[in-house]
């Protein structure tokens, strides 16, 4: 499959160079699509000279990046990166008029792909294990990934306890920072342009022995440098603004590792919450709690 140009790109993404850093995690992250791409437009893309998109690709062992795209059609062979007759049918029809949408649909479904890849690496089953064994997870996003964590821990929380969202409210991050031992994970989300706090809070971790899962997109050329793991997500599917949704499938892919590491016995738990929510909230068209019905007698 893709294995010897994942294996080239990842040793590459420790290089010296930042160009080269900044390439290695971008094709990392994009692989899928890498065939519809030039060396022109990879270069626009990453914003380095079309010169040295060849010179890099000659350092991975190809004599160019059209070289090093008809040696990943030999890996892929008949891997279906673009997936089905309807989807085909749809290109067809719509090809003449250059669908913006229908090119979205193509990257999207191709970066799917590529975060599905993901769970199928040895970094990811660590990260599994650790997110479902550590004493404490925390995880944390800034600006618009806020969000994305926020769904990350209350999703982890049904599933085992010690979970919490870092946020800045104390001023210091002591939650993780300040803690007397080193039983934990943290797992940042973070995108471009890139929010000073997520580095220095890696930064702060890692020399405080906590590892590190960053889960970021093909920009990002500090992450190596302070995370223990990496995840790269695409982002770009021909809108307007970046989208975060392929972090979201990766973040779910994560809650079901963890589902799946912890066992049967989770179902306790997640019992036990559902008997707390029904309880505290309740859901649209559940019987009312009879807490609630006793208040409503007297």
């Amino acid at each position: 499959m893709t294995d010897p140009l994942r294996t080239r790109l990842s040793e590459a993404s420790q290089s010296a160079s930042k160009a080269d850093r900044t390439l290695a995690g971008y094709m990392l992250a994009q692989i899928a699509t890498l065939p519809f791409e030039t060396a022109a437009s990879l270069a626009e893309k990453v914003a380095v000279s079309e010169p040295t998109v060849g010179r890099f690709c000659r350092t991975l062992g190809y004599r160019s990046f059209k070289d090093l795209k008809a040696h990943l059609r030999q890996d892929m062979g008949d891997q279906p990166w673009l997936i089905g007759d309807r989807l085909r049918d749809l290109q067809a029809r719509n090809r003449a008029g250059e669908d913006q949408l229908v090119r979205g649909l193509e990257l999207e479904m191709a970066a799917l792909v590529s975060v599905y890849e993901l769970a199928h690496t040895d970094e990811w089953a660590a990260v599994v294990k650790r997110l479902a064994t550590a004493k404490a997870v925390f995880a944390t996003g800034f600006q618009t990934e806020r969000g994305m964590a926020q769904i990350f821990v209350n999703q982890l929380q049904y599933l085992r306890d010690g979970v919490e969202l870092l946020d800045l409210a104390g001023g210091n991050f002591a939650q993780v920072l300040a803690r007397d031992e080193t039983d934990a994970a943290l797992v940042i989300f973070e995108a471009r342009r890139y929010s000073r706090l997520a580095r220095d809070l890696a930064v702060a971790a890692k020399a405080a022995g906590i590892p590190v899962t960053l889960i970021t997109d093909p920009y990002c050329d500090w992450g190596r440098d302070v995370a223990t793991e990496m995840f790269v997500v695409p982002t770009e599917f021909n809108l307007f603004w970046e989208s975060t949704a392929q972090m979201a499938s990766l973040a779910n892919l994560l809650v079901g590792g963890v589902f799946m590491e912890l066992g049967p016995e989770v179902e306790d738990r997640m019992n036990r919450i559902s008997v707390l929510y029904g309880q505290f909230t309740g859901h649209v068209g559940s019987a009312p709690t009879r807490k609630t019905e006793t208040k409503k007698r007297s």
